[in-house]
């Protein structure tokens, strides 16, 4: 079990965590027809959309209800009622998402109270799903903001138990995705379920909404596809529901709590041993044998597992992550024969216990190349916040997580199951050899080095022939 150090400063160099808030808003542009409403200082939103346009590179629908220096002291709750009523006047939303921030939380704000003020004073729009949570962006990361968002939706939309019959619909598997999931990830899970027969309903859909898609119109001001607010009526009729992240598995106990429908926990999807577990539950729900064409993809990794654990075996490894990444990371590396050196994540989480690590240090950036320096490492994993990091040290980054705004395409990665896995070993492996980090150095005897020496300063002999 790691050891899990704390903070030992008492400010963020270089940051590594991205805010609670802006997990809940990405949380909720999974959602069809939605739009998030970030109850804090137009700063706070503009930031976040900032980093979501430069990861996603699409544009991101965001609003704010704009509190200023005079509503963060008299109270900004008509700035939510006038913020709620205008979306749903001009956009006509099915869903709004309104997580706080640490501005509005720190002035005091009844959010709650501020919803059932618009209920009250503009009836008109009842059939708009309005979901409100706490996240001040003070504490928690990216990856706890996302799992709340996650609960508050299905606290706020999914009916509750005697309303739903769990296994009426016998083919539906739930899907509830954690933060560490891509889009592309989110995409290969539901083409993992659907190839057993069973239809995948994913909360939130990151694979329609934000897959990078051109639409017909020049602008939406709401997300583009993801999973429909009618789809959560659905879920507790479902056969079973995967959660796929410890972060989520709260909001997976809310579902079966309310609903009464098994939960299958996944602490991660990478690697072989977890995408195993993935398919043999899936056998068991669907009753199906696993298809010939996952079999083919199971033995290209277990191939390409024999031919990169020479280069694997024993390679150190920093990883700059959030919790559920942490984990998944350092158990797939582990399973490899390689080590995690170095591990630092940005919030503490009951996943931290598990990690493959001797110590986890909650921190920053400039935690991690301090540790690097003490113990070792040749590569980092991270996103692109450690690129300058990874450059000071003189090691290769591989960029994972968010943001990652350096290259393009890195949202749309697939980094689960048996073709995920297999792609990431020889990235990872190609990478250790072109940078000649890993490897033995070879042995240089001191006697020839002396003798080598010794021949550079003897003095010049002539031979004359008689």
């Amino acid at each position: 079990m790691a050891e899990i150090r704390k903070r030992a400063k008492a400010l963020s160099v270089s940051p590594l965590k991205a805010s609670q808030p802006m997990g809940a808003a990405l949380a909720f542009l999974g959602i069809q027809r939605a739009i998030p409403m970030l109850h804090g200082s137009q700063g706070c939103t503009a930031f976040g959309k900032i980093f979501f346009v430069r990861h996603f590179r699409e544009p991101i629908p965001l609003q704010t209800s704009a509190m200023d220096q005079v509503s963060a002291i008299m109270g900004a709750d008509d700035n939510v009622v006038e913020g709620l009523r205008v979306i749903c006047e001009k956009s006509r939303p099915a869903l709004i998402g309104l997580p706080t921030t640490g501005l509005s939380e720190t002035q005091g704000a009844d959010i709650q109270g501020a919803v059932k003020a618009f209920r009250a004073r503009y009836p008109q729009y009842h059939d708009t799903a309005v979901v409100a949570l706490s996240t001040p962006d003070f504490v928690g990361c990216l990856e706890s903001g996302f799992a709340a968002a996650l609960s508050a939706m299905i606290e706020s939309l999914v009916p509750a138990d005697g309303a739903t019959r769990p296994g009426s619909r016998p083919r539906q598997v739930n899907l509830l995705c954690g933060s560490g999931l891509t889009p592309g990830d989110v995409e290969a899970l539901k083409d993992l379920v659907a190839s057993f027969g069973l239809r995948p309903v994913a909360l939130p859909d990151l694979s329609d909404s934000l897959d990078g898609h051109l639409i017909d119109a020049d602008f939406s001001p709401l997300s583009v596809g993801g999973m429909p607010v009618a789809e959560f009526a659905t879920l507790g009729d479902a056969v079973a529901t995967l959660a796929v992240g410890p972060s989520v598995f709260p909001a997976a106990s809310l579902l079966q709590e309310r609903t009464g429908v098994p939960v299958h926990h996944f602490d991660h999807l990478l690697g072989l041993e977890a995408t195993d577990a993935l398919l043999m539950a899936l056998t068991r729900i669907s009753g199906a044998g696993v298809p010939a064409r996952l079999e083919r993809e199971r033995a290209r990794l277990t191939d390409a597992m024999v031919d990169t654990h020479f280069m694997l075996g024993q390679a150190r490894f920093a990883i700059a992550a959030d919790p559920d990444m942490l984990l998944g990371f350092s158990r797939f590396l582990v399973s490899m024969g390689a080590e995690t050196s170095v591990a630092v994540t940005p919030a503490r989480s009951a996943a931290l216990g598990r990690v493959a690590s001797a110590t986890v240090q909650l921190g920053d950036l400039e935690d991690l190349e301090m540790l690097v320096r003490e113990r070792g490492a040749e590569m980092i994993v991270g996103n692109s916040h450690a690129l300058d990091s990874a450059q000071r040290l003189g090691l290769p980054l591989l960029r994972a997580g968010f943001p990652l705004y350096d290259q393009l395409g890195g949202h749309q990665r697939v980094w689960i199951g048996y073709g995920g896995a297999r792609q990431l070993l020889f990235e990872l492996a190609n990478t250790l050899l072109t940078g000649d980090h890993h490897g033995i150095a070879p042995y240089r005897s001191r006697y020839a080095r002396k003798s080598a020496e010794e021949t550079a300063h003897a003095p010049a002999t002539s031979f004359e022939t008689h």
